[in-house]
């Protein structure tokens, strides 16, 4: 408190010529101290013989000691119970065990290094029999605690910090810049966590980390200049208690690109269509992890905006299960890599040729059959004519020359 008081002790000088060379003890009944005060008690001789002064510290027990906390009523803090209205945003708290007949304070605070007013706050009046009162939140964050303590000076305070566990809503506060091309989040409490940019895939929902772009941030703003404003690029937050997805570009208010493909016979033509000016690469590469693809080309630039697509060609056969086209943004520092993979394979010369001496072996072999079947049909019927006339008595010489007969004149009717 930086407070002294000073007591003065005379001796006469008849007495002092009594007292020459014996020993004076002097006692000073008592004086009020606070609770966890340090004391210092200095005796010293006026006027100062021989630079004597004698000294000694002292430090009171605080209200964590039990006679202290028992009995000395500064340390009576009250006990805090609560009831959480979610619907109303309101958290009910009802005062217990501190000082009869003594008003009490108590509001919400956000527990930084000391913890900071939020606004909500209330008095108890201690001649009203219901001890209790209603707080308004504006969010249930981890750092939000009920404070309370005795009207009275230097009281001591109490805290009931409920909401540690719930960090969800610490990851909504993110806040983009179009002007500077900044992504930025700020924690509204501390926490010990690590924040990267990552690519959200469309096969299993999971975030790739994009390199160089992992910070650990436990009580500062963590910012990224230069931010591409693709739906896939999200902010990944990590804690102990786990991890958790922001992707604030996900609901179309922000201008994006799309990349597309059209395969020829010789050659592939990638396709970008941005809302903005933007430059973009492309590259042929081949399919390593989930995260990475080794390149298996030359890398192409192109230029696109204003909505109007904009092509690049390579050329020779692209295609294959492990074959991708990878195109991003080269004029920002932090771009979604986009992959278009599995890319099926056209048919060949070779193969059209082959395809076609099928189709003609088909051909010919229907065809044959055909004239076989005709055949077997032209002989079952001579035989049955051959079977009726010999029941008629003619000879099978008779019956062959009449078939043959037969089948001459229906030639030359047909010629």
């Amino acid at each position: 408190m930086q407070q002294s008081q000073c007591v003065n002790v005379r001796f006469s000088r008849k007495t002092s010529n009594k007292l020459v060379g014996r020993k004076v003890h002097v006692q000073f009944n008592c004086f009020e101290v606070n609770v966890a005060q340090h004391i210092y008690v200095t005796m010293k001789t006026i006027p100062n013989y021989c630079e004597v002064k004698l000294s000694q510290e002292y430090y009171v027990e605080d209200c964590r000691n039990n006679d202290v906390g028992k009995h000395i009523p500064v340390c009576f803090a009250g006990k805090l119970d609560y009831n959480v209205d979610r619907a109303r945003k309101t958290i009910s708290v009802n005062v217990s065990d501190f000082l009869q007949d003594q008003d009490y304070y108590v509001r919400l605070c956000h527990k930084w290094f000391i913890c900071e007013d939020v606004g909500s706050f209330a008095l108890i009046k201690g001649k009203k029999s219901l001890k209790s009162t209603s707080l308004q939140y504006s969010q249930l964050l981890p750092c939000l605690c009920i404070e309370g303590w005795s009207a009275i000076p230097d009281a001591r305070r109490t805290q009931l910090c409920p909401f540690k566990n719930d960090t969800k809503a610490l990851w909504d506060s993110i806040v983009y810049n179009p002007a500077t091309q900044t992504l930025a989040w700020e924690p509204a409490c501390p926490v010990h966590v690590t924040v990267n940019l990552c690519r959200l895939t469309k096969t299993n929902d999971q975030c790739v980390d994009l390199q160089n772009s992992s910070t650990t941030a436990p009580e500062k703003q963590v910012k990224y200049s230069r931010v591409d404003t693709h739906p896939r690029l999200c902010m990944k937050f990590t804690t102990k208690q786990g991890s958790w997805v922001r992707c604030p570009f996900a609901h179309g208010n922000f201008p994006a690109w799309k990349m597309r493909i059209a395969r020829g016979a010789e050659q592939t033509q990638v396709s970008f269509t941005s809302q903005t000016k933007a430059q973009f690469s492309v590259l042929v590469c081949n399919k390593a992890k989930l995260s990475s693809c080794d390149s298996a080309g030359i890398r192409h630039s192109v230029s696109a905006g204003d909505s109007h697509p904009t092509s690049v060609n390579i050329s020779g056969e692209i295609c294959g299960s492990q074959v991708c086209i990878q195109g991003w943004r080269t004029d920002v520092d932090y771009s979604v890599p986009l992959l278009i993979c599995d890319i099926q394979c056209t048919l060949s010369s070779q193969s059209q040729e082959d395809d076609e001496n099928a189709i003609r072996i088909m051909l010919l072999t229907a065809i044959i059959l055909i004239l076989v079947t005709m055949m077997a049909l032209l002989g079952l019927k001579i035989l049955t004519i051959f079977h009726r006339k010999k029941h008629e008595g003619r000879s099978p010489a008779q019956i062959i020359r009449q078939s043959f007969s037969t089948r001459v004149k229906s030639t030359s009717s047909l010629h």
